[in-house]
């Protein structure tokens, strides 16, 4: 795949220092780091190995990436380690796409409280989803959840919310058979909306009420608890946003959604456009408009895209993709395994393709041919072997 014309690592390269040394003591460690992650993937600072081909003896240095889970150009690689465990897990049934979405006002104080809140959407969320399947006045079944944290819109700017992956069915509260939703349609989004809003609300509540929330600025006065509970009264009678879409198109189209999705970061490379020295033009999506409207391009001051890139970055250890019901770890095993059986289906049609499990050898630009490893070098080294120059190609007109 040829490298994209502008990449968000030329930008940090060119413009960090200076944006770092102005924005001095208002970084994170966690920031900091992401920086330089993405400033040194696959250059020589972090070291790498020559390869050559087999059969032409073809020689090519690859640099090693810096495998942050917010660099654009090393989710690839882990989207597809990932999918390959995942897809034994797959079965037999329409899977749907559910969206929890926070309000602003509780997307503002999230930015004050990432780890605190985007824990709260996760358990919040799930609980209602699990709740409402298994309530037999909608479906009565216990459900398997796999659920990814955004924290961005197509812009960049802060918009927390929740994708949630769901087979369109479960096993029964007595385990004894499987339940299907109906043909389309999963659980009402109303109910939902409203559960998860009650939910969320006594969970934040409560992280106030231990203490666990900060307020900074023009939030300040919210660690009063009278003007806290002020705050979130509007929020009681608001609508919250849940989404649910329709089904997907088979097992495939949830493997190619979950490659695009549980790896995603705040902007990938092929979206940037331009770059100057004062300015990134990149496109977005502006869901507001219909059809070809929605296509858009947006032009930041520099420092301005590189701060709302790093508002997206993920406190120290936070998961951002994370199992309920049955899909939870300690018995997700055993319960897609009792699914199947439910099912009639086979264990072996949940084993991983063998495309997903062993990509084989990378195969040679010239001639198609393996490439084997030759050598590895250490970060800041330089290799021994140097890369073969591109074959001279001349086009001789027989015409």
């Amino acid at each position: 795949m040829p490298r994209p014309a502008q990449e968000v690592a030329d930008i940090f390269r060119d413009h960090g220092p200076a944006w770092r040394s102005a924005n001095a003591g208002h970084l994170s460690l966690g920031q900091l780091k992401v920086m330089s992650a993405i400033e040194n993937c696959r250059t020589a600072a972090l070291g790498g190995h020559v390869a050559r081909c087999e059969k032409c003896a073809h020689t090519k240095i690859s640099y090693n990436s810096c495998r942050n889970r917010h660099c654009p150009k090393c989710q690839g690689a882990a989207a597809k380690d990932w999918l390959a465990a995942r897809e034994a897990d797959l079965l037999p049934v329409p899977y749907y796409h559910v969206v929890f979405t926070l309000p602003a006002q509780i997307a503002d104080i999230a930015y004050q409280n990432k780890a605190v809140i985007y824990d709260i959407l996760f358990k919040a969320s799930a609980e209602t989803l699990t709740t409402i399947a298994a309530d037999p006045k909608h479906l009565g079944a216990r459900v398997g959840v796999t659920s990814v944290l955004h924290t961005w819109g197509s812009a960049m700017t802060h918009h927390p919310h929740v994708h949630m992956i769901v087979p369109g069915g479960g096993i029964s509260l007595d385990g004894k058979s499987w339940i299907s939703c109906r043909s389309g349609f999963f659980l009402p989004v109303r109910v939902l909306s409203r559960l998860f809003r009650r939910l969320f609300l006594e969970k934040l509540i409560a992280a106030h009420n231990a203490g666990h929330l900060q307020f900074f600025g023009n939030h300040a006065a919210l660690a009063d608890a009278q003007a806290f509970a002020a705050y979130l009264a509007a929020l009681r009678r608001a609508e919250w946003v849940v989404y649910a879409k329709r089904p997907f198109g088979g097992l495939q189209a949830v493997l190619a959604y979950l490659s695009r999705y549980t790896h995603r970061v705040a902007i990938a490379n092929s979206r940037l456009i331009a770059c100057d020295r004062t300015s990134v033009t990149f496109r977005w999506k502006d869901y507001r408009a219909d059809g070809r409207d929605r296509q858009k391009l947006m032009t930041l001051s520099t420092g301005e895209f590189i701060r709302r890139f790093l508002i997206h970055v993920l406190p120290h250890g936070f998961h951002r993709i994370r199992h309920y019901g049955l899909l939870a770890s300690g018995t997700r095993a055993d319960n897609i395994a009792r699914a199947r059986e439910l099912l009639a289906v086979s264990n072996s049609q949940a084993e991983p393709t063998a495309a997903a499990v062993d990509p084989g050898k990378p195969a040679c630009p010239c001639c198609g041919g393996p490439m084997i490893i030759i050598e590895l070098f250490g970060r800041g080294a330089t290799p021994r072997h140097q890369p073969t120059p591109p074959p001279i190609v001349i086009r001789v007109d027989t015409s």
